[in-house]
């Protein structure tokens, strides 16, 4: 049974905070539930620096202030595990996000120990134990937590922290510090924007299926249906499907009448939103229309230049020891071969920035796509 501290009140986390404050490196994980919400509901944050282990429940604590503050002392690692959903949750609940990060499973693959490596595996790989993962869907908002909730969140900062040394060890011995940190900071950065209304259309599933006017639908659509998730904090799908809004868009019904014959509604959407659905659609701005998405994925030479492309990062992958998923992703591969076909006018592909230009750049020069 590990030993932890459970922190629920406020001097306890003020000195708690006061203590990590003098720490190299504090290790950093949160529990929290998202099932209908837009933003994860945030349970339990775990916290250890090689000496206080720390249970500290945001349910009973409403000021965190102290301890978000904490999280950008650029003196103080930051370790993590998989960390894109509590750097979500960081940027919700303090406005903020943890540098330098270090988070081992972006290391693990960039010193070729796979990619994706899971946290329970990391364990097993460098501390040769078995950890339980048995409340890992737990409801971490209830109170209170059970011993067997506590132990296992417990375990995620343990473990990580006795595990640390050997793994930036290899870090270190591939002399790939920098290109991690580098990754900590590509992970935070636009955390802090707030979802852009503006071009909400463009995330709809299947958007590029529609004409110009169809999306300008789509447009008033879409903003309104985010507006309503963030004020409501409701996920998406629970206001109304995409789908749902693509039919709209094509269908432009102009009364409750004409919407209700559409099924790929629901009753429930067409209940509660009907009417005001009905409005919306009238403020289309049919002078002013979107550009049609252009998806280049359907152009031809698309299919030949990504494989050629995936075909020299893969021998790349293998030249120097990181994952090909990592190191050049079907995200990655399509982001390039778009700025290729926009003649080099948008934003530099990360392919081309940062470390991956070191030892990529030069391999992709004679790349010709659009």
């Amino acid at each position: 049974m590990l030993s932890f501290e459970y922190i629920s009140d406020q001097a306890s986390l003020e000195a708690l905070v006061a203590q990590y404050q003098q720490s190299e490196l504090l290790v950093l994980d949160t529990e929290f539930v998202r099932t209908r919400t837009y933003y994860a509901k945030l349970g339990l944050i775990q916290a250890y620096d090689g000496k206080t282990l720390a249970l500290i429940d945001p349910v009973a604590l409403p000021d965190l202030s102290c301890f978000w503050e904490l999280l950008t002392n650029t003196s103080i690692t930051k370790l993590v595990h998989s960390c894109s959903e509590d750097l979500e949750v960081f940027a919700r609940y303090g406005q903020c996000q943890p540098s330098p990060l270090f988070d081992s499973q972006i290391a693990a693959s960039l010193c070729g120990l796979g990619h994706g490596v899971g946290y329970a595996k990391l364990v097993n790989m460098f501390l040769d134990i078995e950890i339980d993962k048995g409340e890992s869907r737990t409801d971490w908002m209830k109170r209170p937590l059970t011993d067997a909730q506590l132990q296992y969140a417990a375990n995620d900062v343990y473990y990580l922290y006795s595990l640390y040394p050997q793994l930036l060890e290899k870090v270190n011995q591939a002399s790939r510090m920098d290109w991690l940190l580098e990754e900590g900071e590509r992970m935070t950065e636009g955390r802090l924007t707030p979802p852009d209304e503006e071009f909400a259309y463009l995330k709809v599933k299947n958007a590029f299926q529609l004409f110009p006017k169809q999306l300008a639908y789509l447009k008033v659509l879409a903003t309104w249906r985010l507006q309503k998730a963030l004020k409501k904090d409701s996920a998406l799908g629970f206001i109304i499907k995409d789908h749902a809004l693509i039919a709209l868009a094509k269908k432009q019904p102009k009364t409750v009448v004409e919407l209700n014959q559409l099924n790929d509604l629901t009753d429930h959407e067409k209940r509660f939103h009907g009417k005001e659905i009905i409005k919306l659609l009238q403020t289309a701005d049919l002078e002013n229309l979107p550009e049609a998405v252009d998806v280049i994925a359907l152009k031809n030479g698309y299919k030949a230049s990504f494989k050629e492309v995936k075909v020299i990062l893969t021998q790349l992958a293998e030249q120097h020891d990181v994952a090909i998923e990592f190191i050049g992703s079907k995200r990655l591969i399509h982001e390039f071969l778009l700025w290729l076909y926009h003649k080099k006018q948008t934003d530099t592909p990360l392919l081309l920035t940062g470390w991956r230009a070191s030892i990529i750049k030069d391999s992709l020069e004679g790349i010709k796509f659009g």
